[in-house]
């Protein structure tokens, strides 16, 4: 039935894990620094520590999980598709831990640090394992680059119609205004997301799934001699210098951390600025609405109308160009100043949408990636949960880094106490607070994005668009 529509099997159950994903990620990463620090008025010690705990568990989890995913001769962790089947329900869960508190919080209670260290590491621990497999799977798969094209069409628009739930959000809780409103439509998202998701468990396979094992070799690990081996500490910090001596990998994590960086930049705070710095009879609420929905819906529409550019230029150029759009859009803001609302509007959003679409490609240079190495050191498996989670080790931190950083440089400029933009407050602090903020919103993508830049261009796997296959699909 699905094939006569004209409709891949394969990328649809792969795509259904990025519509269920997309749905709560969207609105984890957009709402709950604001939760945390407007509603539940957490301390910004507490949220500091928070964010600490966070950025350790956030990095170590990944490589760990992925070694786990690459070696486990345990069905549930081994195969891809059985990882998403069991947790997916769990991810779904952890994602609802966030918007229910404890207790009525009062300013700068210990348990809403706390819940907020509890919920961050949940969440980020069923994400991972979750997307780890479904990161693994976009390489195993296919290796052909207009299969894995097909791939990202297909999850390209499937994150398109996952993303609307910030606009529906946004929308029927008045941006969280309504806050009962906010949590019924997260429970909600919570079961469609689900669903999703085991769509994919019961659907999705491996090229990997199907081979028969080698008798002496576990998955993924080449020239293993045993299970022993194989299990082993000294197999896994083996098998992870071979990745991180590898240059491209080198080269991709640098640039791969701005981006995380930049991501949670924008997906944390544009919210906080658009309060602060566009005033509401310009931008009422519903209008600001449509355009936070837009952030997070118009990437995947770009994605989608690049299809034809991937395929003639490549991931690599595209990639470089977006670097230098953000810097130059950056600079045309900070020459017109804070007070041209609507184009600080377009600007915000048009962030969102670049960083977060060239961020939707980087599957591509890591599959490569994931390719070469198979190839260099002759595995009889690709080592992918390993090369997706090693590379989240060193880039995770950034989600922590952006909001402590940003949250602290606001506080120096009484943001604790000017964070309601309708309070009467003192004039000359909160013009200063904004001038702070508009700075900010200028000058972090500037020199990010020049940093980008510096770090992609020696990247030296620029032509795999123009490769059939690099070795046979099974």
């Amino acid at each position: 039935m699905i094939r006569r529509l004209g409709i891949n099997p394969a990328a649809l159950a792969y795509a259904m894990t990025t519509l269920g994903s997309g749905m709560i990620n969207n609105i984890f990463s957009f709402y709950y620094v604001k939760l945390f620090v407007n509603k539940y008025k957490i301390s910004e010690g507490a949220f500091h520590q928070s964010q600490v705990v966070y950025m350790v568990w956030n990095a170590v989890n990944d490589p760990l999980f992925g070694y786990l995913q690459d070696t486990s001769k345990v069905p549930c962790c081994s195969q891809r598709r059985l990882s998403i089947l069991y947790g997916a329900p769990l991810y779904s869960l952890a994602f609802l831990l966030a918007w229910f508190p404890w207790r009525s919080y009062a300013p700068g209670d210990w348990l809403s640090g706390l819940h907020l260290t509890v919920a961050l590491c949940a969440f980020d621990g069923m994400l991972t394992f979750v997307l780890l497999a479904q990161c693994a799977l976009f390489a195993e798969i296919s290796s052909h680059h207009q299969n894995r094209l097909r791939l990202i069409k297909y999850s390209q628009v499937a994150s398109l119609v996952g993303s609307s739930s910030i606009l529906f959000c946004g929308v029927l809780s008045k941006n969280m205004e309504d806050f009962s409103a906010f949590q019924a439509f997260s429970v909600l998202t919570a079961v469609l997301s689900c669903g999703c998701m085991l769509y994919t468990g019961f659907h999705s396979e491996s090229r990997f799934d199907t081979k028969a094992p080698e008798a002496d070799t576990p998955r993924s690990v080449d020239g293993a001699a045993s299970s022993q081996v194989a299990d082993s500490a000294s197999m896994m910090w083996r098998l992870t210098w071979q990745i991180l001596t590898n240059r491209d990998f080198q080269l991709f994590v640098l640039m791969n951390f701005f981006q995380v960086f930049m991501l949670a930049f924008f997906n944390n705070f544009t919210i906080i600025f658009t309060e602060h710095l566009i005033p509401p009879d310009v931008l009422p609420s519903l209008a600001k609405s449509v355009m936070y929905g837009a952030g997070f819906i118009c990437p995947q529409l770009l994605v989608l109308v690049c299809q034809g550019q991937l395929q003639n230029l490549g991931y690599y150029r595209i990639i470089l160009f977006t670097f230098y759009v953000e810097v130059g859009m950056a600079i045309i803001m900070l020459a017109l100043g804070p007070h041209h609302y609507y184009i600080m509007a377009f600007f915000l959003t048009a962030n969102m949408v670049i960083v977060q679409a060239a961020f939707s490609l980087f599957s591509l240079p890591l599959a490569d990636i994931i390719d070469t190495d198979m190839q260099k050191h002759k595995r009889s498996s690709p080592l992918s949960s390993m090369v997706f989670g090693t590379n989240a080790l060193f880039t995770k931190p950034a989600q922590s880094l952006a909001p402590m950083i940003v949250l602290n440089i606001l506080n120096q400029f009484g943001y604790e106490q000017l964070k309601d933009p309708g309070q009467n407050s003192n004039p000359s602090a909160l013009e200063g607070l904004h001038s702070v903020m508009f700075y900010l919103v200028c000058l972090v993508p500037v020199c990010v994005a020049a940093l980008q830049a510096l770090a992609w261009r020696p990247f030296s796997i620029r032509s795999s668009h123009t490769i059939d296959a690099k070795y046979v699909d099974c």
